[in-house]
């Protein structure tokens, strides 16, 4: 979140914030359209409609990623809205980058009522169009003025995934070409997506021109968001859960069903809160399929396709295990839900099950410090996340240091609580503790991926659960599993599946079998296999190795870990143009999946606390030298404990070089920062 501070001119009335302050639009139906609404001092307030114009509607749009402008509503067309009115007689020339670049008249001087305020309808950057609903359909992108069809050599799942959160439709089901444009139904994009897969809008998706040959309407690209319904029920909000997959409704299974996924469905579907989650086929059974892909969610995300997603290992389900939910149905109730109003995470690990432990606590996430941290306290915590028992209770900020409330300090669990907040503890919000101790968990159903080699590009191919790791058995294995993984650990996008041909009985263990993956599938873990056992193939020609298309690159060691990194362009040596040293040459790290985990490594190395901004698209300037792409989990001591590899030179240009800003204590840098936050360039935590 990035709030602005207050810079006046003489006359107190006129100010410009000193950075991006943050913009949404509300009650518009979709996220391109709504009232303009303003966050500053942690608070959402209005922008009145006294002189708003096309010219700042355009501003609204450019900083959301929505296009262009297409209206500028005024006098609270969606809605008078509510809290402070933080800006008046705003006055855009239509260039700037952010909202609060504009002038305006400051909230001491302010006079309009809350009905009177300003909204925006933008065309938005993406949209599916020809299919059996906004969520279905072929991709179009909005580009100079009109709407131009996305060819699917141009297009992957990832792009995919951020196009369907883009439009608020859950998660990507399908992408396919799309055959039936009709020629001439729209002009044709020539650039290519390079998404990483956690972008929240299509425009925040570098691109790059076309590698491939020119498009034609016959091969563009269909998508297919998820949908959710409940049926057999006496109102519209309980029933059986029922998903939408490639047109066809089936059953979701209850094996990992609980109480945080009901609330964030019951919430999706405009239906209040969960009050249970009755099991049994008490809705009845359904007649189509019964899908085994299980949501873990921690109940504050929107809806289900925010939730990580898992499918390896599940057990056969049948439509007597029915996934189904009683909601309460009033949308306001949900506010008054205990369930709702607290939620468990773990954050910072290499999975959903191992991480730092925070609570969602009075509409904010904090966490838990370390101070008497132990197994039993890491088993509740496990238990909740359905993450299996506790293999490990970490302290010290081992997944790096969050920032916030700390929320439960002294916690002691018995072991028998049914959440982490029913075990005894201090008052909430009372502790003697830093952020450096934080607490975290490994838990059994920890799962992590590897080639076991050398290199960590090649070799046999093995999955971590239950705290063994064990090996992946080949059988209906494809290449496109084999490619997925390469692309999962960072070593290339295609792999070759390898299997000896001497029999040996397997004596070790091998987790998985029957390991399929498809073109719809963005992890190796949302791919369907066999259930997970320890024994799932005992003969040694059936173990799976994998050989990729990419190896990393060693590091240099000869000098210090001190000595191989530097921020540049910024006023300290605390922020700026991420720079590492290697083989007798400075050089910089390109954007492609830079995020704050990669960050809080960097300012942890250079010793300047903890990371504020990830910033991307040369921030700082644009370096020299080579370029590196790097993929942290956000607890090494140093890049170099980091996954790396020589950048792409097609994917990676110095018009992409990777910055940073840390907490540590000579900030120095606001005016800068406030030019990049102006420009709309920061990627920033959640």
């Amino acid at each position: 979140v990035i709030l602005a501070a207050h810079v006046c001119s003489p006359d107190p009335s006129l100010c410009v914030f000193e950075g991006a302050a943050e913009v949404r639009l509300a009650d518009g139906g979709r996220r391109c359209a709504g009232r303009v609404e303003v966050k500053l001092q942690d608070q959402w307030g209005t922008v009145c409609s006294y002189s708003w114009d096309m010219a700042d509607a355009e501003v609204v749009c450019r900083q959301l990623g929505c296009g262009v402008a297409l209206e500028a509503p005024q006098y609270g067309y969606f809605g008078p809205g509510s809290g402070p009115i933080w800006m008046d007689v705003v006055d855009c020339n239509g260039t700037e980058f952010a909202l609060s670049d504009c002038t305006h008249e400051g909230p001491e001087e302010v006079y309009c009522l809350p009905s009177e305020n300003a909204g925006v309808m933008c065309s938005g950057f993406v949209r599916l169009v020809g299919g059996n609903s906004p969520c279905s359909g072929s991709v179009e992108i909005y580009d100079r003025d009109q709407w131009k069809a996305v060819c699917h050599s141009h297009f992957g799942a990832k792009a995919a995934e951020v196009v369907c959160r883009d439009l608020q439709c859950g998660t990507a089901l399908s992408v396919h070409g799309a055959a039936q444009l009709g020629e001439g139904a729209s002009p044709v994009w020539d650039r290519e997506l390079q998404c990483v897969g956690n972008e929240s809008v299509l425009s925040s998706c570098p691109t790059q021109a076309s590698r491939h040959q020119p498009c034609t309407h016959g091969n563009g690209t269909h998508v297919t968001c998820t949908w959710f319904r409940l049926v057999n029920g006496s109102t519209e909000c309980e029933g059986r859960v029922e998903v939408e997959v490639l047109g066809t409704w089936g059953t979701l299974c209850a094996s990992r069903w609980d109480l945080s996924d009901a609330h964030v469905l019951c919430r999706h579907l405009g239906c209040g809160f969960a009050e249970s989650i009755p099991g049994g086929g008490h809705f009845g059974s359904g007649t189509g399929p019964v899908w085994r892909d299980s949501f873990h969610c921690d109940g504050t995300e929107a809806h289900l396709g925010q939730c990580p997603m898992t499918a390896l290992g599940a057990s056969p389900c049948s439509q007597e295990n029915a996934a189904a939910v009683i909601c309460s149905g009033e949308c306001w109730a949900v506010l008054q839900s205990p369930a709702h109003h607290m939620s468990v995470r773990l954050v910072g690990g290499g999975s959903r099950c191992d991480g730092r432990v925070e609570i969602y606590y009075q509409g904010r996430w904090g966490t838990v410090c370390d101070d008497a941290w132990d197994l039993a306290d890491a088993a509740i915590v496990c238990h909740q996340l359905g993450c299996g028992g506790a293999l490990e209770a970490a302290g010290s900020a081992r997944f790096g240091e969050g920032s916030g409330q700390i929320w439960l300090d002294g916690v002691n669990c018995s072991g028998a609580e049914a959440a982490l907040w029913d075990c005894p503890a201090e008052a909430w919000g009372q502790h003697n503790c830093r952020h450096k101790e934080d607490a975290g968990v490994i838990c059994s159903e920890f799962m992590a991926l590897r080639l076991q080699n050398s290199d960590g590009c090649s070799g046999r191919l093995q999955v971590f659960y239950n705290g063994i790791w064990g090996s992946v058995c080949s059988n209906s294995m494809t290449a496109e599993t084999a490619s997925l993984v390469c692309k999962q650990l960072s070593c290339g996008d295609r792999g070759y599946l390898k299997t000896t041909s001497r029999y040996a009985k397997l004596s070790r263990t091998s987790w998985l079998d029957h390991v399929e993956c498809g073109k719809s599938n963005s992890s190796f873990w949302q791919c369907p296999s066999a259930p997970w056992h320890p024994q799932s193939c005992d003969d040694r020609r059936e173990e799976a190795h994998i050989t990729c298309n990419a190896v990393p690159v060693p590091w240099d060691i000869a000098a210090s870990d001190r000595e191989k990194i530097r921020a540049v362009g910024g006023k300290d040596g605390c922020s700026g143009r991420v720079e590492i040293w290697h083989r007798g040459t400075w050089g910089t790290l390109c954007d492609n999946a830079w995020d704050m985990r990669d960050a809080e490594v960097v300012c942890r190395q250079l010793g300047c606390g903890s990371a504020v901004y990830a910033l991307g698209q040369a921030a700082a300037g644009e370096g020299t030298g080579p370029m590196w792409l790097m993929e942290c989990r956000g607890a090494e001591l140093s890049l170099q404990d980091c996954w790396a590899q020589p950048g792409d030179s097609g994917a990676c240009q110095h018009k992409a070089d990777a910055a940073v800003h840390c907490s540590g204590e000579q900030w120095g840098w606001e005016t800068s920062l406030g030019a990049w936050q102006g420009a709309g360039l920061g990627i920033c935590p959640a």
